[in-house]
């Protein structure tokens, strides 16, 4: 197949289904797989007894295991069913158009879990963090609130931790679920990470599927059934992520060079969540392309970035709140160290990036110091994942999106400084668009670009992966 169709024609595949969620996943309000919850002792150290929360997956994997956090700690846990159009019908209806898509897409979610028969609503916690800065999240939990109250939900709780009360939420357990909670997202980072390296080669289709299914049950088990003690714990997930790495080791896997690597940023809940962007990552795999989409950590390891330069900007880099934060962080970094280890070859020439890097990256642009939020990681992430060898750089954004909107007017800048690398901007709101005949014509830029680009993408896997 010549260079000038092979963008053009889209592989054979099964029906649609979520990025990385199973397409049978629709029954309501499942116990997920090999996860029975363990009710919490009569002696109560949390004030979230006898609730139930659910979590709106950005992400299916990391969504999935960190509510395996929440089990670990006694706390009764789940995901929100998957995404369908009932959502949007929901969503809509208890918004007034003016909230962004994720809003409505969790709004929507949420009143889907109320009203399945048999909840009893004043069980149930909603878990929406918050945030500051330039992006509407920061009112999606006080706005989810006023929609509950206004609708008959009074006594549904919101659960927002926050490290300014010092997660008062979960009384005793705080601490360890911040440390439960962190280890988990970075695991299930890690899964989704190998998992988009071998699926865009796998020999028999859906085989990749199944073992990162397989694997995330098994992630999902060691997370909740594991002691809380840090280091038995750390050990019991280690061990679950090398058991993950052999399986995606045997899977048979063609390996094409020609295959274009393409960097996905954004805003994190529209770029994660398949629903949201219409399954844009499956949709790339389909037109014979591989992604390197941004995790969940990044977002984390820039907001401890951003907890410096303030204790920086405000003379309070030797207080005892700087030395606790030094410490938290140097034990995050730790961990996800332990983690990632056993995947140093696998992710050979797919290291993700430091915040430094992509800060630094971004500043001729978008300076950390005079610009918040995910417009600074979009830029920076782009320029980092095109020295890296992405062919091409896609930005996936809510429909009206500051900082898409912000990044969409650097970008020609960046693309111009880094030779041409075709970088395109994708906004969703929930209405069809043709978006098959845009990515069509974008990746056939892509492989252009691919062939006269500075930078050679790496081959993910090569030593590691078994060869069809």
């Amino acid at each position: 197949m010549g260079q000038s169709t092979r963008g053009l024609r889209k592989k054979a595949h099964a029906p649609m289904t979520d990025d990385v969620s199973p397409a049978t996943s629709n029954q309501p309000l499942p116990a997920q797989v090999g996860q029975a919850f363990r009710p919490i002792q009569a002696s109560s150290r949390s004030p979230l007894d006898g609730k139930r929360v659910f979590i709106p997956p950005m992400a299916y994997g990391s969504g999935r295991a960190f509510a395996a956090a929440f089990r670990a700690l006694g706390i009764d846990a789940d995901i929100t069913p998957p995404s369908d159009h009932r959502t949007r019908e929901l969503g809509a209806r208890y918004t007034s158009g003016d909230e962004c898509y994720p809003a409505k897409v969790t709004v929507g979610d949420f009143m889907r879990v109320l009203e399945t028969p048999g909840i009893d609503p004043s069980s149930v916690l909603l878990f929406m963090p918050t945030a500051g800065g330039p992006c509407r999240f920061g009112q999606y939990a006080p706005y989810l609130r006023r929609v509950l109250d206004e609708n008959g939900y009074p006594h549904t709780g919101v659960l927002s931790p926050s490290s300014s009360d010092g997660y008062g939420d979960f009384g005793e357990l705080a601490r360890p679920f911040v440390r439960t909670g962190w280890r988990a997202l970075v695991a299930a980072d890690i899964l989704q990470k190998i998992l988009l390296q071998y699926r865009p080669y796998e020999v028999h289709k859906g085989s990749v599927e199944a073992v990162y299914e397989e694997s995330l049950d098994d992630l999902c088990r060691a997370i909740e059934q594991a002691p809380i003690h840090p280091p038995v714990q750390l050990k019991a997930m280690r061990d679950a992520l090398v058991r993950c790495r052999d399986r995606f080791r045997a899977i048979p896997v063609r390996r094409d060079p020609a295959t274009p690597l393409i960097g996905i940023v954004g805003e994190i809940f529209c770029r994660l969540h398949s629903f949201s962007n219409e399954n844009l990552v499956r949709r790339l795999e389909e037109y014979e392309a591989e992604a390197w989409i941004s995790d969940i950590t990044e977002w984390i390891w820039y907001t401890i970035s951003e907890q410096f330069r303030r204790f920086k900007l405000h003379g309070k880099q030797l207080t005892l709140e700087a030395a606790a934060a030094w410490v938290r962080k140097q034990v995050q970094r730790r961990d996800e160290h332990v983690l990632l280890e056993p995947f140093r070859e696998d992710f050979q020439g797919y290291e993700e990036p430091s915040i430094d890097e992509v800060l630094d990256a971004a500043r001729p642009y978008l300076p950390s110091d005079g610009a918040l939020g995910e417009m600074v990681l979009n830029v920076g992430k782009a320029i980092c994942l095109a020295r890296r060898g992405a062919a091409g750089i896609i930005d996936i954004s809510p429909f009206t999106c500051m900082n898409g909107i912000v990044c969409e007017a650097v970008y020609p800048r960046v693309s111009r400084d880094l030779g041409g690398i075709p970088i395109r901007n994708f906004y969703f709101d929930g209405t069809q668009s043709d978006l098959d005949r845009d990515l069509g014509v974008y990746l056939e830029l892509a492989r252009s670009y691919q062939r006269r680009a500075k930078y050679q993408r790496p081959l993910p896997g090569l030593r590691a992966a078994a060869t069809a």
